[in-house]
């Protein structure tokens, strides 16, 4: 487990795009609690970097993160490179090299007026998608013959140990408060998906405590747009739950409050970053939302046992949000800095 001192020393990558923008809205708000925490900036890990040196990320500031072990992150992403290994070698090593197998991704509408659904009586949604961080389709196995022709054959191969399944969903049934659904897509994708479907079970009958219950991943999507306040915690793979969880933050009321932790539970190391990414089409001009950045901020805090002043910076978005003092994508008028400000003013 972490020491004391660690769990205090804050690692901030701003990333790329617009997340040096929002990241320091949520440095500032907090600072603005006196938390006592330390913070780090490691700002030369970005595209410009990459493009100069061919650098995503060295061994070093991997040891650096480590050692830390508490990253709070902006976003990877620049439309000026167009080689994946620069994203994969920047968010996806530190999620593998430090295994943080865990892609926590709450979703809780924050004010109705945000909720795309018609039928108010189901608009509540309150529930977190706990998706596999680790393996799957994003482990980067698989390969091309004859490139650049028409005989092109491309594979890219899904990955599953009993393992990295078992522990995320065992980690799921610890974090529900009534119900686990698992999704997958066993039907189809045979192999890993029996693998899933076995060990869902053996761990679903340890919890008899819990509602357990299992969708195809189609029929999940369906029944998230059709009554996401049933659901309570979604356990999946890892590239179901990447597009599962964009559903449940537009839900929830846009990608620009949507908030994650990459963790590993025995370890405690943690990544915090917002799921909105480098919106690159908005960068510098103020309209980035800070909601994502410091919800991501509050999740920092929870893991490392400030529960009081989670729900603190929880309670202020909450307030600025249903106040209309936020950006416009929520239906305000403010920039990104304003934002920001408003959310400290509002913090208990």
């Amino acid at each position: 487990m972490q020491t004391e001192q660690n769990t205090q020393k804050i690692i901030v990558i701003p990333g790329d795009g617009i997340g040096p923008e929002v990241t320091e809205e949520a440095v500032l708000t907090l600072q603005a609690l006196g938390a006592g925490l330390e913070f780090t900036f490691l700002d030369r890990i970005n595209a410009d970097r990459y493009l100069r040196d061919g650098v995503a990320l060295t061994d070093g500031e991997l040891e650096e993160v480590r050692t830390a072990g508490t990253v709070l992150f902006g976003a990877v992403g620049d439309p000026r490179v167009t080689n994946p290994d620069y994203a994969r070698g920047v968010l996806l090593r530190l999620r593998t090299d430090l295994d943080l197998y865990v892609n926590y991704r709450p979703a809780v509408l924050l004010d109705e007026r945000l909720s795309p659904l018609r039928d108010e009586s189901r608009r509540g949604i309150d529930c977190v998608v706990v998706r596999e961080n680790t393996e799957g389709l994003y482990t980067g196995v698989g390969g091309s013959l004859r490139t650049g022709t028409p005989d092109e054959v491309t594979v890219d191969q899904e990955t599953n140990t009993h393992l990295g399944v078992s522990r995320i969903v065992e980690y799921a049934y610890g974090v529900a408060r009534r119900s686990v659904c698992m999704v997958d897509k066993s039907n189809a994708v045979r192999f890993g998906g029996q693998l899933w479907q076995r060990v869902w079970r053996e761990t679903r009958d340890r919890h008899p405590e819990l509602d357990s219950s299992h969708l195809y991943v189609d029929v999940a999507a369906m029944k998230l747009v059709k009554d996401p306040a049933s659901f309570d915690v979604i356990v999946t793979n890892n590239s179901y739950g990447d597009i599962l969880s964009d559903l449940t933050a537009e839900l929830a009321g846009g990608l620009g409050t949507a908030a994650s932790a990459n963790i590993n539970p025995v370890t405690g190391m943690g990544l915090y970053e917002p799921v909105h990414g480098s919106a690159p089409d908005i960068v510098g001009k103020g309209l980035a939302n800070p909601a994502g950045a410091v919800l991501s901020a509050a999740l920092l805090l929870r893991d490392r046992g400030l529960k009081s002043e989670a729900e603190a910076l929880e309670r202020a978005v909450r307030r600025t949000v249903a106040e209309r003092r936020c950006t416009p994508d929520l239906g305000g008028t403010l920039n990104t800095r304003q934002a920001g400000e408003a959310i400290r003013a509002a913090l208990d």
